[in-house]
């Protein structure tokens, strides 16, 4: 039985963590973990360093047993500098070289990459796509964040910019994602879900008709969560909502499938949750756009890691050391 030692660092906006895992055999256990809040950027490395210390000497953690610490933070940033460049969600953090100071103050190796990367890389090693060679990973929460592993291998591209599925425009015009309206994150994200509730709700109070799961009208507090529940329980607005939602999906994924030939496509969040909303309309659309051939060996499955996720992913940036 090989045992692995790994270090991670979940660097958030509101929080941060700490990681002690444990890799057995290609299964990891969680060994130990600190969260703190995140807060000015000297403080929060300060109390990165310090608690990344501290797990080291309570667990007797070295360069000697220990294969690498794994950081995973949001873009951008650059992974082969180590250096974190002006994160939107992390003010001040301006051409930060985390991983010099990381391995400067615990001399063991130390990587980085950005979340969405390393959560393919958690998905690949441990969760919905173990044992493949070819994986693509898409977050579908907030936003529409995806990583690529090629080959065996994380692929972030030339200057880590790769995977970048939600910044691709299907529609001149559509929810607005990643800055673009009519992208596929536009379409595919509880926040482009919100949209495309918020204009169908509109369109029916306008015509002086109620919608029962918006019955104040306020369509700022409409969520893909809300729809999700309405569409559960049958109502055909709700359910038409997440058939244009997951239908666009279907042809993002058609493209990815056509492009890349993967095994897996591992999907987060949302499709987690509402799977039974989303697959019959978005494998519609893969059965009508992508090549057959490369369709039949893709499977579509959801993310296995849960709320998991983020610490293994930091921990699966460390194993790919």
């Amino acid at each position: 039985m090989m045992k692995t030692n790994l270090l991670g660092i979940d660097v958030g906006g509101t929080k941060c963590a700490v990681i002690y895992g444990i890799d057995t055999d290609g299964s990891i256990e969680i060994a130990d973990k600190v969260r703190f809040d995140t807060s000015d950027v000297q403080s929060t490395i300060a109390t990165i360093l310090k608690e990344l210390k501290g797990i080291c000497a309570k667990h007797g953690l070295d360069a000697s047993n220990t294969k690498g610490i794994g950081i995973s933070c949001g873009g951008p940033l650059d992974s082969k500098t180590g250096v974190v460049m002006s994160p939107p969600n992390l003010p001040g953090w301006d051409n930060i070289p985390i991983v010099k100071m990381v391995e400067e103050a615990t001399g063991i190796p130390a990587g980085l990459q950005n979340d969405a990367n390393a959560c393919a890389l958690a998905e690949w090693k441990y969760g919905a796509g173990r044992g493949t060679r070819n994986m693509v990973f898409l977050t579908f929460g907030t936003g529409l964040g995806a990583g690529l592993v090629l080959d065996g291998k994380l692929y972030s591209g030339t200057n880590d910019n790769a995977g970048e599925l939600g910044h691709i425009r299907l529609s001149e015009f559509g929810p607005v994602g990643y800055g673009k309206a009519g992208s596929v994150e536009g379409f595919a994200s509880g926040g482009g879900i919100a949209q495309l509730a918020a204009s169908a709700v509109k369109e029916k109070l306008m015509m002086g008709q109620k919608v029962a799961w918006c019955p104040d009208g306020n369509l700022a507090g409409i969520t893909a969560k809300t729809v999700a529940e309405a569409a559960k329980a049958g109502d055909e607005l709700a359910i038409g909502i997440y058939r244009t939602s997951a239908t666009y999906l279907g042809k993002a994924l058609a493209m990815v499938i056509d492009m890349l030939n993967p095994e897996v496509i591992a999907i987060g969040s949302i499709f987690v949750r509402a799977e039974e909303l989303i697959r019959p309309f978005m494998q519609a659309a893969i059965d009508r756009d992508a090549l057959p051939g490369a369709a039949a060996v893709c499977k579509v499955k959801p993310a296995e890691l849960g709320e998991a996720i983020g610490d293994i992913a930091a921990l699966s940036i460390a194993a790919a050391l």
